[in-house]
């Protein structure tokens, strides 16, 4: 291990934590957390779902998405439908506010990404695109469900 390589492993862990505080500040201001937030950008994704559906995309157990969803109906974010050709199965469907809500933050990440990237040149850019891939493939492997974590916003 070189002395370049642990420096490259710092940077990355500072901006995983100065990120994650930004983000969980921001969504906290919003009322949500990333857990609910990541289930509303699955629903954007993919349109409606059942909770059953959006528990498998995530990854998490079906209890753990029910109180998702309770938290996101009772915020106004998300309406429980019944399926039209399962009657056992319920929709989850993204509110008119929870498509803004998420417009909104779908422009502050255009606007985040512009002033963190927006100056460097675009080879550069290039290049940190690429070896950001390269190192989150072999991240991935790495950490057990990492591939699942390729579908996640």
């Amino acid at each position: 291990m070189t002395g370049a390589t642990l420096a490259a492993l710092d940077r990355v862990l500072e901006v995983t934590v100065l990120l994650g505080r930004d983000m969980t500040t921001s969504l906290a201001a919003e009322g949500l957390t990333v857990a609910r937030t990541t289930l509303l950008w699955r629903l954007r994704a993919a349109g409606p779902s059942t909770q059953r559906a959006l528990a498998d995309a995530l990854g998490v157990s079906a209890r753990n998405v029910t109180g998702l969803v309770d938290g996101l109906a009772g915020a106004g974010l998300v309406t429980r439908e019944p399926h039209p050709t399962d009657r056992r199965a319920t929709l989850v469907t993204p509110t008119a506010r929870a498509e803004r809500l998420l417009e909104e933050m779908a422009a502050g990440q255009a606007q985040l990404a512009d002033q963190l990237f927006g100056g460097l040149a675009p080879d550069r850019l290039d290049g940190l695109v690429a070896a950001l891939d390269e190192v989150l493939e072999r991240l991935r492997a790495l950490v057990p469900g990492g591939a699942a974590a390729e579908e996640t916003p």
